[in-house]
């Protein structure tokens, strides 16, 4: 690759004519960015037919290697830029945010086409990620269905960008460059649905307000429901009266009171003449069966 060193020379110290494309003097953040930019490796792994448009850019008539991305590794220990091409879903997104964890940093990450960066045509899908953004901070969106070859060099550009404006003294920046090791990306949960674990104590004071509210409303509807209770106990509570008004009397001697109390709520005396109604129900049920 021809090294243009004048494009360094961007200090106030003045470099004489003849000594430009012999010496330079710039900055320790620039000399390492442009370190960094001229020799990215992205992970080699595709997901839809965005992967062939990739493959096509590797090619000799694109010709990746002026960019120095054109060694793609297999592993993510060796890689330091993320490209995610095509149909990310919900059981493939598990493998991903566990490749991009092991990836050294710095790394970055590309959402190429559109169903990475916002679920494409498949955005409806039960089984398709709305967008990788959900899980991975994503640095550059290709759009495109498939993005072609040239629109994923000028992604590839935009990061080289980025990169020249990154400073190492900026730790929102470079934020793998803070105090102390920075944190993994939280894996998602497969289960009968994606869960990004980040948002699990939202999950959970949802679950428990819905939990309440609908034991809330079911302990309404029981206290409002009918109970049954027998004629001779109906009379002895001083209830005869009421239930000879408003009551209903079937052929089993049952009295139908609306307004009782809930089963949990009655004295003993109720739940007994409960159980002995329901076995003359059974004897009732079983003699029909036999005729």
């Amino acid at each position: 690759m021809d090294l243009k060193l004048h494009e360094l020379n961007t200090t106030s110290y003045p470099v004489p004519a003849d000594l430009q494309n012999t010496v330079a003097i710039t900055s320790l953040a620039k000399l390492y960015n442009w370190g960094r930019r001229n020799s990215l490796w992205p992970m080699l792994f595709g997901l839809a037919c965005c992967a062939i448009e990739m493959i096509a850019t590797a090619s000799s008539r694109f010709d990746m290697s002026r960019f120095g991305m054109e060694v793609m590794r297999a592993t993510p220990r060796q890689a330091d830029l993320m490209i995610v091409s095509g149909t990310v879903t919900k059981k493939m997104i598990v493998p991903i945010v566990r490749l991009y964890n092991q990836m050294p940093e710095p790394k970055y990450v590309m959402a190429m086409g559109a169903c990475a960066s916002g679920g494409g045509p498949f955005k409806e899908g039960y089984n398709v990620v709305s967008g990788i953004d959900k899980y991975l901070p994503v640095d550059v969106y290709v759009p495109g269905c498939p993005p072609t070859p040239q629109a994923l060099l000028f992604g590839l550009i935009s990061i080289q960008r980025k990169m020249d404006g990154q400073s190492l003294t900026d730790h929102d920046a470079l934020p793998w460059y803070g105090v102390g090791p920075s944190d993994p990306t939280p894996v998602p949960i497969l289960g009968p649905d994606i869960i990004d674990p980040r948002q699990m104590d939202m999950i959970r004071r949802k679950a428990e307000a819905t939990a309440k509210k609908a034991n809330a409303t079911s302990l309404e509807a029981s206290r409002e429901l009918p109970v049954w209770r027998s004629a001779a106990l109906a009379a002895a509570a001083g209830t005869g009266a009421g239930a000879a008004a408003g009551g209903a009397v079937d052929a089993g001697g049952l009295t139908r009171i609306p307004g009782g109390k809930a089963p949990w709520e009655e004295p003993e005396e109720i739940r007994h003449q409960r159980q002995q109604n329901a076995l003359k129900r059974k004897a009732i049920r079983a003699a029909q069966r036999a005729q």
